[in-house]
Formats: C-alpha cells, sequence, structure tokens
C-alpha cells in the first residue's frame, strides 16, 4: 500500500512539472548559482577563471602564430608566480600544459623554474604528469634537474601507476646517456652514491655514463657482491610484480642487462650460473614483455644462448604466443633468430617458431623486419637482406654457443630450411605470382625458390603461368615490372651475381635448367616473343643462354625455331634494353 501511495505522489509531482514549465527552468539555475557558489569558494577561483579566458583564446586551432604568442604572453602574465598552486588540478593543469606546448624557451623554462621541488609529486598526479612529461621533452637544459628530483625514488614511481609512464617516456625517448643515468642510479643502491663525485661535476658525468660496469670495476671483494646483490634485489622488486606494467620499460631492461653483463665479469664460472639461474627464474615468465627493446632483446637473447635444454624451452613456450607481432619488430625478431642459431631441438623450433613464421608470410611479406624474418629461414644472415651491424650482434651469442650447443650450426639451419620449405613454397604456389609484383614481395620469392630445400614444381607452374596472362590498366605484366623481370632473370640464371667471383654464384638446391624447360613448356609462343621484343628481353636473353648452355634437347629446337630471321630482325629495330645482349645469344644457337 505504501509503494502505491509513493507512486501517485511522484505522478503527481510530473502531472505538475508539465504544468508548470518553468519550474525546471528555476531548478536548473538554482543549481548554476549553487555551482558558481562552489567555485569562487575554492582558493585561486578569480585568478582560474581569469586564466580559463586567456587560455580559450590562446588554445584556438586557427590563429596565427603571432597572435597565439600574444595570448600565451597573456595567459604567462596570469598565472606567473601561482603555477605550482594551480597545476595539480585537471582543468589548470592543461592551461599551463598549453604554454608550455606553444610557449617559447623562455616561457617553459620559468614554468620549469616555478614547479622546481614538486616534480616527484606532480608525477604521481593524474592529470599533471602530463606536464611533467612535456617539460621534460621541450626544456633539455632543465631535464637533469627534473630528473634529480626522481633520485631516490625511481623504484617506487616505476611501480606508481601514474608515474610509472613519465619515466619510461624520459628514459627511452628524451634523455641522453648521462640523464639515464640519473634514473638508473637508484637501481645500485645508496653505497653506489660513494663511487661518485660532487654531483654536478664532469667527473660524475663520465661515471655515469659507464653505468653499472664502471661501478662494479671500480669495486673489489665484498662491496662488489653487495652492488650485485642490491641490484638484483631491486630488479626482483620490479619483477615480482609484473601488474604494474614496469617489466615492459626499457628503462628496467637497462638494469637487468646490465646486471648479467656483470655476472659474466664474476671469475668463479659456478657463482655466474648460480646469478644467472636465480635471475632467470625470477624474470622467465615476463620475457615476452622484453622482447622490444634493445636491451630487452640483448637479455632475452643472453638468456637463450646460457641455458639449459629446459630453460630454453621455457623461453619457447613464454614467447609463442607473440611470434608474429615478434617478426614485426627490430629488436623481437633478433631473440627469434638466436633461438633458430641456438637451440639444438629442431623439432621444438620447427612446431613452435618456424610453422608459425611461414604460416604468416602472406602478412610478413610486406614490411622489411616481416621479409628478413621470413628470408632468416631460409637464407640467414645473408649479406643481401641483412645489414652488417645485424650480422654482428647476431654474431654475438656464437662463442657462448659453441659451449653450449652441441650441434653443428649448418646441420641445425638446414632442418630449421627443411622444416619451412614446404610451407614457404605452398605459399609461392599460392601467391607468389601476385606476391612478386610487389618490390619487396620480389625479393622474398626469389630467395625461397633458390634457397627452399623440397619439391619446387607448383611454385615454379604458378610463376610461369603468370606470364601468360595479359597485363590490364588494373593489374600490369609481370615483366612489365623491373623488380618482378629481375625475379624471372635471376631464376633463369640459377643464383645471384657474385661480385668476388664476378659471376652467377649458383644456388645449390635449384635447377635452372629444369625452370628454363619449363618456361619452354608453358609460356605461349606469342607471350615469349612479344617479351623479347619488349620490356623481357634480359628475360628471354638468360632463358637462351641456359637452353644453349645443355645438351641438345627439344625445347632448345622449340626455342630456336621462334626465333627465325623476321623476329630476329623485329627485335633489332625494336632497339629496346637488351635486345643487343639477346640477338648475340641468339646467335649462339645457329
Amino acid at each position: 500500500m505504501d509503494g502505491d501511495l509513493g507512486g501517485e505522489d511522484e505522478e503527481k509531482q510530473v502531472v505538475e512539472a508539465v504544468k508548470d514549465p518553468n519550474a525546471s527552468r528555476e531548478s536548473h539555475k538554482a543549481q548554476r548559482a549553487l555551482l558558481e557558489q562552489r567555485r569562487a569558494a575554492k582558493p585561486h577561483s578569480e585568478l582560474l577563471a581569469e586564466a580559463k579566458r586567456a587560455w580559450r583564446l590562446a588554445h584556438q586551432k586557427s590563429i596565427s602564430k603571432a597572435e597565439r604568442m600574444e595570448h600565451i604572453h597573456a595567459l604567462m602574465n596570469v598565472i606567473r608566480g601561482n603555477v605550482k598552486d594551480i597545476v595539480f588540478k585537471h582543468d589548470a593543469s592543461r592551461i599551463v600544459q598549453t604554454i608550455v606546448r606553444y610557449g617559447g624557451e623562455k616561457e617553459r623554462n620559468e614554468v620549469a623554474a616555478e614547479l622546481q621541488g614538486h616534480y616527484k609529486e606532480l608525477a604521481q598526479s593524474k592529470y599533471s604528469k602530463f606536464l611533467v612529461s612535456k617539460l621534460i621533452r621541450l626544456c633539455p637544459s632543465r631535464r637533469a634537474a627534473i630528473l634529480r628530483e626522481f633520485h631516490g625514488h625511481v623504484l617506487r614511481l616505476l611501480l606508481h601507476r601514474e608515474a610509472s609512464s613519465v619515466l619510461a617516456d624520459a628514459f627511452e625517448l628524451h634523455a641522453n646517456a648521462y640523464e639515464r643515468s640519473l634514473l638508473l642510479r637508484d637501481f645500485y643502491g645508496k653505497e653506489a652514491s660513494l663511487f661518485t663525485v660532487t654531483a654536478g661535476s664532469e667527473g660524475e658525468k663520465e661515471r655515469s655514463k659507464m653505468g653499472f660496469k664502471g661501478l662494479f670495476d671500480s669495486a673489489e671483494g665484498e662491496r662488489r657482491k653487495r652492488l650485485m646483490m642490491t641490484l638484483k634485489d631491486n630488479l626482483v622488486r620490479i619483477l615480482n610484480n609484473p601488474d604494474k606494467g614496469a617489466v615492459s620499460h626499457a628503462i628496467v631492461h637497462r638494469a637487468l642487462w646490465e646486471y648479467l653483463s656483470a655476472i659474466n665479469d664474476v671469475q668463479d664460472e659456478g657463482e655466474q650460473e648460480k646469478l644467472r639461474r636465480e635471475i632467470f627464474d625470477g624474470c622467465q615468465e615476463v620475457l615476452a614483455e622484453m622482447v622490444h627493446t634493445k636491451d630487452g632483446s640483448l637479455v632475452v637473447r643472453e638468456f637463450i644462448a646460457y641455458g639449459t635444454a629446459k630453460d630454453r624451452k621455457q623461453i619457447i613456450k613464454t614467447i609463442k604466443p607473440h611470434v608474429e607481432r615478434m617478426c614485426q619488430d627490430d629488436e623481437a625478431q633478433l631473440v627469434l633468430f638466436t633461438a633458430l642459431d641456438v637451440i639444438d631441438d629442431t623439432k621444438l623450433t620447427a612446431k613452435s617458431l618456424v610453422a608459425d613464421i611461414a604460416s604468416a608470410a602472406s602478412s610478413l611479406h610486406a614490411s622489411p623486419q616481416g621479409r628478413r624474418s621470413l628470408l632468416y629461414l631460409v637464407a640467414p644472415r645473408t649479406k643481401r637482406h641483412f645489414m652488417p651491424a645485424q650480422i654482428a650482434t647476431l654474431a654475438e651469442t656464437d662463442l657462448v654457443r659453441s659451449r653450449t650447443s652441441k650441434k653443428d650450426g649448418a646441420v641445425r639451419s638446414a632442418e630449421i630450411n627443411r622444416a619451412a620449405s614446404d610451407l614457404l613454397l605452398q605459399w609461392v604456389a599460392d601467391n607468389g605470382a601476385q606476391v612478386s609484383k610487389d618490390t619487396g614481395g620480389s625479393l622474398v620469392v626469389c630467395e625461397i625458390m633458390l634457397y627452399a630445400e623440397g619439391d619446387k614444381s607448383a611454385a615454379s607452374d604458378a610463376l610461369l603461368q603468370a606470364l601468360n596472362v595479359p597485363s590490364s590498366a588494373a593489374s600490369p605484366h609481370p615483366i612489365s615490372l623491373p623488380h618482378t623481370s629481375r625475379l624471372y632473370k635471376m631464376l633463369l640464371q640459377g643464383g645471384h651475381y657474385s661480385q668476388v667471383m664476378g659471376a652467377i654464384e649458383p644456388a645449390p638446391l635449384w635447377s635452372a635448367r629444369a625452370f628454363a624447360l619449363r618456361f619452354m613448356q608453358l609460356v605461349d609462343r606469342d607471350t615469349a616473343l612479344e617479351m623479347a621484343r619488349g620490356e623481357g628481353a634480359f628475360v628471354i636473353n638468360a632463358l637462351c643462354e641456359q637452353l644453349a648452355s645443355g645438351e641438345e634437347c627439344e625445347e632448345r629446337n622449340t626455342f630456336k625455331n621462334w626465333f627465325g630471321k623476321s623476329i630476329r630482325k623485329e627485335i633489332k629495330e625494336s632497339a629496346g634494353k637488351g635486345s643487343a645482349v639477346l640477338l648475340q645469344s641468339l646467335e649462339t644457337l645457329g
């Protein structure tokens, strides 16, 4: 009964509101007045109101640079001397950020000076943390001073929800070597400060740039052990809180790499193994979050190189869900390459890594990083596709591999090639004709055809049959594309040109002659003649040389009959690229 009566009262109120439309309007007026009273009662209310008026003018998008600077100067005049009092408010923080973003060096330095002594607190604020990041990025002259304010609190800030991103961006994106050392110093512990001289001196800067290695080399005996223990404990503190997100930051990866490097300088091999085992046990579950940075990649590669068969299996299990994404990252893919180079259990790598990489060929071939990941399966460390610096980086684990792996490197590479070949050749058979029209895709197709192991007949047929398809505005003929034309020429020649040999270096797993004979069986006469008269003269020349170099056969005679005197005359009159070379080769056939 009471519920029914309550419902009747509500209905009466609704009806009365409908009858009196001014009631709702008056209610809104009262609410606005109350809100304004509350705002006026807050500290610096008049200052904020005036600042917002100036900010609206400075924040406009469609104004000139000169006009914006006038508004910025006016805005700075309003908040000067009160920046630290208002910056923690979310709306006022945006006002100060606008000055830092659009203002000049004078305004930025003035804001930075007023906030001196408050940066740790600002970095932990949901709103003002963005201002700290902007000042670190846009005020290089003040950056070291800002970062010094985090000294003694770095580890706690890295585990703080808001401040973590501020420190991570400062370390990875903006800081120089000395400024990074200021952030890393907390990982080394309080005793590390005994090894530095007066703050700000050149001596401190030089020693700091050396990082933990400089401190470790300067210490002896028990002091070395204490330094190692402190660094390890601080790393474990971060690693034991993976939910905080700090384990994915480059600053943590640098500290971890410094620790592993110091382990290698320990004289006792048994102690080395013990220390490496302890830190591996602490981070093996989060290794996939480290592979994207330079130092993180080094850490994971170090664990793979030194690890036991069980350790390596655990690492593979951890990174397996991320293989395709790792293939697209410059640093992460080095982890995959090291695993392929080092792990003796090729059945494990074939199932967990190779299959995933090869199966993703359709998406990987479109980017330089993805192409390298595919090419490493069939042509690892080739100078054609890997820069000297990348090859040197990968070679860093070779010495360790010689001690921790039993299988011969050539045997391991052949087994990886064999595991990848069927999937890659099937991909070429299904998609090679279209993929080869892309500049990067043609490189991948070429290397797979030359260096993969297995039956290549289906892939060869797919590439050759594509030559018979007439061109259109939407789909140009393969031979009209320089990179695709070069692909067919290289397959007919049998390999890449070697500067050292001064000749073509035959690919051991490829038969150029079989490809030439199949060319004669699948490609129409009219198509071949059109190629010879036009942009495919070099391709037909390679075909001619391949047929001429072998024994007399039906395909050779057929080719000779295609190119009678009238056709040769047309080729000569076309005067296209390669026509003269082709005519000379035709003479060798008689």
